[in-house]
This record gives structure tokens, sequence and C-alpha cells, in this order.
């Protein structure tokens, strides 16, 4: 699951990023509106955290922005907490509404309630070609035959399907799946790809993912009887 915090508070944001990477999640955080906005438009995320006072422009209008175009999950997260701004941020589209101060073990209940919520509301199983995953049951199924996948290959391979068709730099795989810089340095994202081929793609037609040389990857079918 991805989260995208958009806090404006050093401490509050570096608290929140922290304790949400240790609970699982994939967690980028941005300090201002605008910088918000463009990171809900260029990446895809299970849930976005927004403060309503922010440099750039404030959450109401970020939010107003959002919905034009995602029904991604909103939880608010701020100091205003008078009924009038609660009305106003559900009035918006906002799903959940949690006043500072707030208690982490409440912050984590209300996440886990909202994307139980979003999930509800959308697909459970995403498929390209003969390949299906089960989001619910974090399995794929290739053939009929169920294919075992770490917590990791499930992430990545559901990175590739959501993003089907779109060559995906190792520097986009390698921040949304393992939430770290890329390094020419190292290896992993290649690694991982080689991992998950063996697994998704060897035995089985037509291959799905593909090597774009000096890009990155992309998972897609190529042969027009198949798809």
């Amino acid at each position: 699951m991805r989260i995208l915090i958009v806090e404006d508070e050093q401490k509050t944001g570096s608290y929140l990023k922290k304790g949400l990477t240790e609970a699982g999640y994939v967690v980028d955080w941005v300090q201002d509106g605008i910088s918000g906005e463009h990171q809900a438009e260029s990446e895809s995320y299970d849930l976005l955290i927004l403060d309503v006072m922010l440099p750039g422009q404030d959450g109401w209008t970020l939010l107003e922005k959002i919905r034009q175009r995602h029904s991604t999950p909103v939880l608010f997260l701020t100091a205003r907490d008078e009924v009038g701004d609660r009305v106003k941020g559900l009035e918006l589209g906002a799903d959940d509404y949690l006043a500072k101060p707030f208690d982490f073990v409440e912050l984590s209940a209300r996440i886990r309630s909202v994307l139980r919520r979003g999930q509800s509301r959308d697909v459970s199983t995403l498929r390209v070609a003969d390949l299906e995953l089960d989001l619910n049951r974090r399995k794929a199924i290739r053939q009929g035959d169920t294919i075992l996948l770490t917590a990791k290959e499930f992430t990545l391979l559901w990175l590739l399907i959501r993003r089907e068709g779109e060559v995906l730099p190792r520097a986009t795989i390698a921040s949304q799946v393992w939430d770290m810089n890329f390094s020419s340095d190292t290896n992993v994202v290649d690694s991982a790809i080689r991992r998950l081929r063996s697994k998704v793609d060897e035995g089985y037609f037509p291959k799905l993912i593909h090597t774009v040389r000096g890009m990155g990857y992309v998972l897609e079918c190529r042969d027009v009887n198949k798809c």
C-alpha cells in the first residue's frame, strides 16, 4: 500500500513517515500543496494524508483538484478541529478527518478503515492476458497455476500490472517497491525482475515482462492473438 503525506511541519511529517513505513506502508512525503498536487498526479497512491494549512495551496484546494480526476481515498490530519472544518472536509470529498494532536494508534485504525472502504470500491483482481493478480489473497495465477510470490515480488508485479504498457525506469521501481533512491551501483531492481520473470514468464506464452534497453521495464502483452 502506498501513502502520500502532504504535511509542512517537519516534526509531524518525519514522525508520520517513520511510523507508517515501520507499519509496512510505502510512504512519500512532500511539504507544500503544489508538490502534493504534482505527486498525486504523477504517481499512484492508495491513500493521501493531507494537512489543511499548507504553503503554495491549502488542503481544501488540493482536495478539490484531486477529486476532479481521482477517487483516491483522502484523510485530513490537521489542527483545524472546528466542526465546520470537519464538515467542509467531508463535503469536499474527504473520506475521514482527524484533528491534531492525534494518537498514532487511532490514526493507524482510521487508515485501515479508509483503505478497506477503498478496496471494497475497487477491483479485487488485476488481469493482463492470462495472468491474474488476486489482491485480496495476494497471489498470482497464470493458466490455472498458482504462482508463489514474496511480499516484494507481489508489490513489484502489482506495480507493473497497474501501470501496464508504461515503461517504468529503474528509479521509479526502486522508489515505489523498496522506498529507496536508485543507484547505478546496485542491481536490486534487475535481480528482482529476473526472479519475477522466472516465476511469471518462464514456461508460459506470451512473455509479459519486457526490457526496454536504456529505459527500464514494461509489462504488456505483445501477441495480438493472446491478448
